[in-house]
């Protein structure tokens, strides 16, 4: 599961594996003009930033380690089934598992509050371990995120995976952003009540890939 294929961008001193020092000089990024923003209909918007987390590949390798990973079931229709990927919530005040995380929260709030209104308080962790890992589709939809405007934003690291969204119901495209490495996408507007996204299955062999959702209170 370990596997998986670094960044040419994460490739200095440092920060390979075996290397002392590794995870030296991790740390997120700039916001402000390098975010790019595409409206979406239905006064829903994505914002993206490549490449946010700097040193991305050692960040992944910390969090798998130091996250205390657990599987989950959930009830399906009519049986109970594996959530087909690993998890862990952070809630408001629990410390966070790598200082990197409660950086990238604070340069996330400095960048959007005014905006959102509130700061991002949680981060909710998914472990991708493979290409049977997945998420079906579905908007952030428990809680305010139901009935009120508002953001998840997710950072990556790992083997980028495809992250796609289609407006609920149809009548629009579907997007795909491949995600990984230390990049940013930020959901905004409407998005969780009128735009769905997932993480479909791969039959390729790929490595694992590590997400962080970082969400205002009351937003599930």
């Amino acid at each position: 599961m370990r596997a998986f294929q670094a960044s040419l961008l994460d490739c200095v001193p440092g920060l390979g594996e075996g290397v002392p020092g590794l995870g030296e000089g991790v740390h997120a990024g700039p916001l402000g003009s390098s975010v790019r923003r595409t409206p979406l209909a239905r006064g829903a918007w994505i914002d993206v930033r490549p490449h946010w987390i700097e040193g991305a590949d050692a960040l992944f390798e910390r969090l798998l380690d130091a996250v205390p990973w657990h599987a989950e079931r959930r009830h399906m229709y009519d049986r109970v089934v594996d959530v087909p990927r690993l998890l862990k919530f952070y809630d408001e005040g629990e410390e966070l598992p790598d200082p990197v995380l409660a950086e990238a929260r604070d340069l996330l709030n400095a960048h959007y509050e005014e905006q959102l209104g509130e700061p991002f308080r949680t981060a909710g962790m998914c472990l991708y371990r493979d290409g049977r890992d997945s998420v079906a589709w579905h908007g952030d939809t428990i809680g305010r995120g139901s009935t009120q405007d508002t953001m998840v934003a997710i950072v990556s690291v790992g083997t980028p995976r495809p992250l796609l969204l289609r407006p609920r119901g149809g009548g629009g495209p579907t997007l795909r952003h491949e995600l990984g490495h230390g990049d940013l996408i930020v959901m905004g507007g409407s998005c969780q009540r009128t735009w769905e996204h997932a993480i479909p299955k791969s039959a390729k062999v790929i490595g694992a890939r590590i997400s962080v959702q970082f969400r205002p209170r009351g937003v599930r």
